[in-house]
């Protein structure tokens, strides 16, 4: 088995190229495509951009590989998560969220689906689990793990075994983790979905999300969403994440070193509390986190006494971007009260980038001892 490196690097190969053939393929820009004579019984592989693209195969064959299902790529991963829950849920048997999930997820069920009658119900990320599927009786249960904001993980495994002895298709937002970190379909789940635009594609220069499906039959019907729907990616957006994958596995380690570093560094910061990295060995998810993740991240937590602490530390950092978006190459830090998460005024997530480890260190530090 190659490593995780080698199938970023040459993950959606092609056949054996002719000489003169180009290493790498741009994208592929049309929205037409020849059909052909109309006595042709088939029009071929492509006829409208719509429906399929090759472009499209080239980064679903890459990054399906690496979740171990057949993989659709949609234009954010918001889209993503949206055709999930349309497919899956219904009138008769709703969906099971998690309540400290990703909050637009959140929005998009109490919104658009709740008024059409499907039932919509919530579970803590580190809640009973088995408990809500027995009295909900849902038809899709979508977890997030590790969450986002809070970072909390919950058992994949055991959830996926009691959604599916209630006849429920599971789906496993895996954003924080990527495809490297952890595999939700080898724990158990029916589908992975993500959100690209943050660590795989990886330099925050592009939208795009992705639904892994173990089953053929969830994978079609979540690709014929997609194509009636019209929630189609862009070639050129679509063929700059495969660019960024080729470097994905040597992101992840710099940005794990940098978290990890940053992590330790802030529980000595007077002001600083509830500092939380799953990968810290006495983290309270490490323990289930490490049976199931395949390798740490570089997306942290930790709370500041109130919001003027955060302004201060934006104000005196040089190294930290104030953005929402996590996963790139550059650190960046949120406070996600202002987008209406339940959690305290001064909860910064911190998204570690690439830079030198003792350089990021002595920043942040630096700027909330007020130096």
């Amino acid at each position: 088995m190659i490593g995780d490196g080698t199938r970023c690097v040459r993950g959606g190969g092609h056949d054996e190229p002719a000489v003169g053939e180009p290493v790498h393929r741009g994208p592929v820009l049309t929205s037409t495509f020849h059909l052909g004579r109309p006595e042709q019984a088939e029009a071929g592989t492509d006829f409208y951009a719509r429906a399929d693209n090759p472009t499209w195969r080239e980064f679903e064959a890459a990054v399906g590989a690496l979740d171990g299902g057949e993989c659709t790529v949609f234009p954010s991963g918001m889209a993503a998560v949206a055709a999930v829950l349309r497919a899956f849920a219904g009138r008769e048997r709703g969906v099971l969220l998690p309540s400290d999930g990703y909050y637009v997820a959140r929005l998009l069920a109490d919104e658009e689906l709740a008024p059409l009658g499907v039932p919509v119900a919530y579970c803590a990320t580190a809640g009973d689990w088995a408990r809500a599927i027995a009295a909900h009786r849902p038809g899709l249960v979508m977890l997030e793990t590790p969450s986002n904001p809070g970072l909390e993980v919950c058992d994949v495994r055991a959830v996926a075994a009691a959604a599916h002895a209630a006849g429920a298709v599971v789906a496993v937002d895996n954003t924080t983790c990527t495809p490297l970190g952890q595999r939700p379909l080898e724990l158990g789940a029916d589908l992975a979905v993500a959100s690209d635009t943050k660590a795989l594609s990886g330099h925050g220069d592009l939208l795009l999300g992705h639904v892994s499906a173990a089953d053929p039959v969830h994978h079609e019907r979540i690709r014929g969403f997609r194509t009636r729907g019209g929630a189609i990616a862009g070639p050129m957006e679509t063929w700059l994440a495969l660019r960024g994958l080729g470097t994905l596995d040597l992101r992840l380690a710099r940005q794990a070193d940098n978290a990890r570093a940053l992590a330790l560094a802030l529980r000595e910061v007077p002001g600083v509390r509830d500092v939380r990295w799953p990968g810290l060995h006495d983290d309270p998810s490490h323990a289930l986190a490490r049976t199931q993740m395949r390798r740490w991240n570089g997306v942290l937590r930790f709370t500041l006494p109130d919001v003027h602490a955060v302004s201060g530390l934006l104000a005196r950092s040089t190294l930290v971007d104030s953005a929402t978006s996590f996963g790139g190459l550059r650190t960046a830090a949120d406070r996600r009260a202002r987008w209406g998460d339940a959690v305290p005024d001064g909860l910064v997530r911190l998204s570690c980038g690439v830079e030198d480890t003792a350089d990021l260190v002595e920043d942040v530090v630096g700027a909330l001892s007020g130096r």
